[in-house]
């Protein structure tokens, strides 16, 4: 089994670099560390007394590979999901912040394990979470990884400026989606015909 060090290591690997794209509401990124992030935790990396994209080109993958083992593993509390789930959790968590929990929360909601959809790892949670994972061991992190999916496609329904990352421009699967079928068994990935008549209604 990874280690989350190793997840996280992954996690960096896949963002990438510096970006600082107008579609994307979390403003200038670096491996995947928002501006917002990093003004949050108050990393004044260039010692000016502020926190601006000049902070944010200067994070290394070291810092930002520490800043999601703690405070996107550790303090949200998804080392105590059920093994199985936490790498994707946790990779969703990097992304989408509360609402990979929520995500979680619904799903296992829907298979008759009650928890509320807070956002918030807490012992109901868990025990819900825990109960899902005895009762279907071989499918919860697919199951997951789908919910996963449809979350990403549902944005870009409602959300135009954001069908360029659920949908790559050549038609075929974007970043969001591939990103999330990287913890779904392969049986169960769309194929290409499946994704393009998922998104044949977006313009």
């Amino acid at each position: 089994m990874r280690t989350v060090e190793e997840i996280a290591t992954e996690i960096v690997a896949r963002e990438g670099g510096y970006v600082n794209d107008p579609d994307d509401p979390g403003g200038a990124t670096k491996y995947g560390v928002t501006i917002g992030t990093m003004r949050r935790l108050g990393l004044d990396l260039t010692g000016d007394g502020k926190v601006d994209t000049a902070d944010v080109k200067a994070l290394t993958r070291d810092q930002a590979t520490q800043i999601f083992v703690e405070h996107y593993f550790r303090r949200p509390g998804i080392a105590g999901l059920p093994p199985a789930i936490q790498p994707s959790v946790f990779d969703m968590y990097v992304n989408a912040g509360a609402n990979a929990v929520k995500i979680l929360q619904r799903l296992v909601s829907r298979m008759g394990f009650a928890a509320k959809d807070d956002g918030v790892v807490g012992p109901k949670t868990l025990g819900a979470c825990n109960a899902a994972a005895a009762a279907a061991p071989l499918h919860l992190a697919d199951a997951y990884g789908i919910a996963r999916r449809n979350y990403y496609y549902a944005l870009a329904d409602a959300r135009a400026a954001s069908r360029k990352y659920a949908r790559a421009r050549n038609g075929g699967k974007g970043g969001w989606i591939t990103r999330a079928e990287e913890f779904i068994a392969p049986q169960y990935h769309l194929t290409a015909a499946e994704h393009r008549e998922r998104t044949a209604q977006w313009a």
